[in-house]
C-alpha cells in the first residue's frame, strides 16, 4: 500500500472524518470504474456504464466505512465484493428485466436442474430444448436474454441447509488474491464446486476460467475460441445454470 494512503487508512481508523474518508474515495475512484465496466460487459444499451458507477461509489463508501486496515487485508480485494453487490443491489432494485424473460429464465433453470439429476451430467443443448419443447434457436435466443440479466450469476445466493446461504463467487478459488472472508470460507462447499466445475464440458470450463479467473471479456473469449460474443454469453449463462444445478442437487 502506498505510504501516503496508508497514512490516510491509519488517519481514518483514529479519527473517521468527511474530509479523510473523501480523499479515499477519489484515491479509490478508479477502482469503481473497473468494476463497472466488468458489470457492464453484456448489459442492455439502455444500462448506462454512468449509472453503474454512481451505484458502486455507494458500495466503495460502504467498504471505507467497514474496512478494517489492522488486519492487514489487501483493500482492493474486499472493495470489489463491496462495490459490485451495490451495483446488483441497484439494478435489481429498478427491474429492468421484463416479466416473460424471469419466467423462461425459471423454466429454463428448472428443467437444467431436471436434467442434471436424471443424467448426472450436464445435458446438452439438443437435450435442454427437448426437455423444454424448444427448437435449439429458441433455446439459444433464451440463453441469450437470460445472460442479460445475469450479469452477476454467481453472486445469486442459494440455500445450502440448516440456516446457511452461500454464493458460487464466494465459493472459487483466486490463487492470486487473500479475502478477509476467507478463514470463515466452507471448506466442503468449496469442495463440492470444484467437483461440479470437473463436471462441466470443457469448453464451459475454458469459459468460466477465462471470464472469472483471467478477468477477459467475453468478446475477448470470443475471440480466443473463434466464436461470437453472444455464443459465449449463451455459453456462459448454461454453464452457470448448470453449476447451481449441481450444487442444489448435492446439498439436497
Amino acid at each position: 500500500m502506498d505510504l501516503d494512503v496508508q497514512a490516510l487508512w491509519h488517519r481514518y481508523a483514529d479519527a473517521p472524518d468527511t474530509s479523510t474518508r473523501e480523499q479515499l474515495i477519489l484515491h479509490y475512484a478508479p477502482l469503481v470504474k473497473y468494476v463497472a465496466g466488468r458489470v457492464a460487459v453484456g448489459m442492455p444499451a439502455n444500462v448506462e456504464h454512468a449509472d453503474l458507477v454512481s451505484y458502486g461509489i455507494f458500495g466503495l463508501m460502504d467498504a471505507i466505512e467497514k474496512f478494517d486496515v489492522s488486519k492487514g487485508f489487501k483493500f482492493e480485494t474486499y472493495a470489489i465484493t463491496r462495490i459490485k453487490g451495490a451495483i446488483i443491489d441497484e439494478l435489481r432494485s429498478v427491474d429492468w428485466v421484463p416479466r416473460s424473460v424471469r419466467s423462461k429464465a425459471r423454466k429454463l433453470e428448472n428443467a437444467m436442474q431436471q436434467l442434471e439429476s436424471d443424467l448426472h451430467r450436464s445435458p446438452s443443448e439438443e437435450e435442454l430444448a427437448e426437455e423444454l419443447g424448444w427448437t435449439i434457436d429458441e433455446l439459444q435466443e433464451t440463453l441469450a436474454k437470460v445472460s442479460m440479466t445475469s450479469m452477476a450469476a454467481l453472486d445469486e445466493v442459494l440455500d445450502v441447509g440448516e440456516g446457511d446461504r452461500i454464493s458460487l463467487v464466494d465459493t472459487l478459488q483466486d490463487l492470486h488474491t487473500i479475502l478477509p472472508e476467507e478463514s470463515y470460507d466452507d471448506v466442503e462447499t468449496k469442495q463440492m464446486l470444484r467437483h461440479a466445475m470437473t463436471r462441466l464440458t470443457e469448453r464451459e470450463q475454458t469459459v468460466l476460467g477465462l471470464y472469472y479467473f483471467e478477468g477477459m471479456t467475453l468478446s475477448q473469449i470470443g475471440d480466443v475460441l473463434g466464436v461470437t460474443e453472444s455464443r459465449i454469453c449463451q455459453i456462459h449463462t448454461k454453464a452457470v445454470l448448470s453449476l447451481r444445478a449441481k450444487l442444489v442437487a448435492q446439498v439436497q
